[in-house]
């Protein structure tokens, strides 16, 4: 299938690693260009050169009110135009409700929920019909994740803003969805599978509440992610897609 994606332009936070790196490559692969963007230069600079000619990079925090302006500067200067963007950001602190404090509630608001949005805003501005906006969130907007309190509190609520914002920016033909990875094998996930007494067995017990019995791949959450992007996804607007292997039960 041709995703439509040859030099088409995608902004892409949280993308030195992990998800929003898979998806970059993803891109890359076919045909399109990236921005990529995280909180440091050294990873930034390691994903662009591994990415190749068609991606630059900015190192910028999603909190910083600067980042949508710096990040859409970055696109106009080096391509001439914009897209779209996979808006993600790393995880929160973990650990349950009871022991996160009042800042750590409020600087993962100021990263995984205010940026979030500040940065689609100033995206959707500079997008034509046929512009892309997709949120990274969690499984955790359909159903608590045990031991991610803070997570399980703002990505339901991100979601909500991401279906309200595919109504208001539908008209104007840009389409708005969100991707809810589940287990993907990325450095994230092994981190906090490693806060169990035993990692192997907390994993092993995880794959057991997948159908398919296994974590996924980063490479399979990129290509999703890049499909749901793509103009082949044109009449996909508002949705919240789990990539999770089946592990969600409801509809």
């Amino acid at each position: 299938m041709d995703l439509g994606l040859s030099d088409r332009v995608y902004l892409l936070t949280g993308a030195s690693g992990g998800l929003g790196r898979a998806t970059a490559q993803a891109l890359v692969d076919d045909g399109a260009r990236v921005v990529i963007s995280s909180r440091n230069q050294d990873s930034v600079d390691r994903a662009v050169a591994d990415l190749g000619p068609t991606a630059v990079g900015v190192a910028v925090d999603n909190a910083d009110p600067s980042a949508p302006a710096r990040l859409i500067s970055a696109a106009q200067s080096a391509f001439g135009r914009i897209d779209g963007a996979l808006i993600s950001v790393g995880g929160p602190p973990a650990g349950p409700i009871l022991e996160r404090t009042d800042e750590e509630w409020r600087s993962s608001f100021e990263t995984v929920f205010l940026g979030a949005i500040r940065l689609a805003l100033a995206v959707a501005e500079e997008l034509d019909e046929g512009g892309s906006i997709a949120f990274v969130l969690s499984t955790s907007a359909k159903a608590p994740v045990p031991g991610l309190g803070i997570s399980n509190g703002l990505r339901p609520g991100l979601a909500m803003a991401a279906k309200n914002l595919a109504d208001e920016l539908g008209p104007r033909g840009i389409r708005v969805n969100g991707l809810l990875p589940g287990r993907i094998d990325t450095e994230r996930v092994r981190e906090l599978d490693s806060l169990s007494d035993d990692p192997a067995a907390a994993r092993a017990a995880n794959e057991t509440s997948i159908p398919l019995r296994r974590y996924g791949e980063p490479s399979e959450f990129g290509r999703a992610a890049a499909f749901v992007l793509s103009p082949a996804a044109g009449f996909l607007t508002g949705v919240m897609l789990p990539v999770d292997g089946g592990m969600s039960r409801s509809l």
